[in-house]
């Protein structure tokens, strides 16, 4: 069997030999192989091996990290994140004492069942009930207050993204603006960008859909909605700007690229006052709350600001595209826009 370093240097991004933390492709390449170690740290458990057998050390070690700690989950026992912490005392705030990662699907017979329970979660915005999300907000809560001001980051893959997003949007609204990475992130929702290839079509759909849901809250709210919106959730989490990294060819998170396109088409037009009402909220919770049925809990994909980055090579299949492999790629056509939420009314 090939070891731990032979497998690394046929997978992993080996040619970064030295980290420039100023390189936002160098810092996605790192924060990518730390989910990869999270995922590794999980194969090697179920696969019992352990010392020289474990393959999982060189994707934080080749980038000076160490385990700190590992996230068990509570119900399958299976390993669904790790918190690593950088050997050396951080010369600099670019570069994170402490990454948490979290890790997507498994598709194992030990996972699958508990992996597609949180995915369904995440789907019915209920991912925060989980006993998964507790622990992981227990973790960064402690991890940051041990921090002493240090920089701490977030990443994860897939659900793992839609993990650390939920924990980043819960830390900034007290305060903590991490820096976090999150690589093919779950757009809940219809997938305009990859159900449709007419532009047109697609920005017809937007709109009628940016009308509807600007209609559905005017009607829901009323005029008390803007005398009581001291606290606005997406003004709050506007200066948190996390990096999401989409594949076109991935229905999961592909509707991201038309989500931030569409809003800054709106303002173009001269309707960014729609889109500013409409991107706060979800349709399903905007027609819950007009059948009286109270939803609580935000739609999780709905984000007021992002730096994203679109993988626009072609990959040969959903595998491909969805994979986490392709971040660390420096070779392919990226394309890469600063989205900022206009908090004017």
């Amino acid at each position: 069997m090939a070891s731990a370093e032979e497998i690394f240097h046929l997978s992993g991004p080996i040619h970064l030999t030295a980290i420039d933390w100023n390189n936002i492709y160098h810092r996605r390449s790192v924060a990518a192989s730390l989910v990869k170690g999270v995922y590794m740290l999980e194969n090697d458990r179920r696969q019992n091996r352990h010392g020289p057998q474990a393959l999982a050390l060189p994707w934080w070690d080749f980038f000076h990290f160490k385990l700190d700690h590992m996230l068990i989950d509570d119900v399958d026992l299976s390993i669904c994140g790790a918190i690593y912490e950088y050997k050396y005392p951080s010369p600099a705030l670019n570069i994170p004492q402490y990454v948490i990662a979290f890790r997507g699907t498994i598709m194992e017979s030990d996972t699958v069942s508990r992996d597609f329970k949180l995915n369904l979660q995440s789907i019915l915005n209920k991912l925060h009930r989980s006993s998964r999300f507790q622990l992981a907000m227990h973790c960064v809560h402690n991890t940051v207050a041990l921090s002493r001001g240090a920089s701490v980051w977030l990443t994860g893959h897939s659900l793992g993204s839609a993990m650390a997003l939920l924990v980043g949007k819960n830390m900034a609204k007290i305060g903590y603006f991490l820096e976090t990475y999150l690589f093919n992130p779950p757009f809940l929702s219809l997938p305009i960008e990859g159900g449709f290839k007419n532009e047109t079509l697609k920005l017809g759909i937007r709109f009628a859909n940016s009308v509807v849901k600007a209609g559905l809250m005017v009607a829901v709210k009323g005029c008390k909605h803007h005398k009581a919106q001291a606290y606005d959730p997406f003004v709050v989490l506007s200066p948190w700007v996390p990096y999401l990294f989409v594949n076109p060819d991935d229905p999961i998170c592909s509707e991201y690229i038309g989500y931030f396109e569409h809003r800054k088409k709106m303002e173009e037009i001269g309707v960014g006052k729609i889109e500013r009402l409409a991107t706060k909220n979800s349709m399903r919770n905007l027609f819950s709350s007009v059948l009286g049925i109270n939803s609580r809990a935000e739609a999780l994909h709905l984000l007021p600001s992002a730096y994203l980055t679109v993988n626009r090579g072609r990959l040969s299949d959903f595998y491909g595209a969805h994979g986490l492999q392709q971040w660390w790629n420096p070779y392919f056509p990226c394309e890469a826009m600063f989205y900022k939420y206009n908090t004017t009314t």
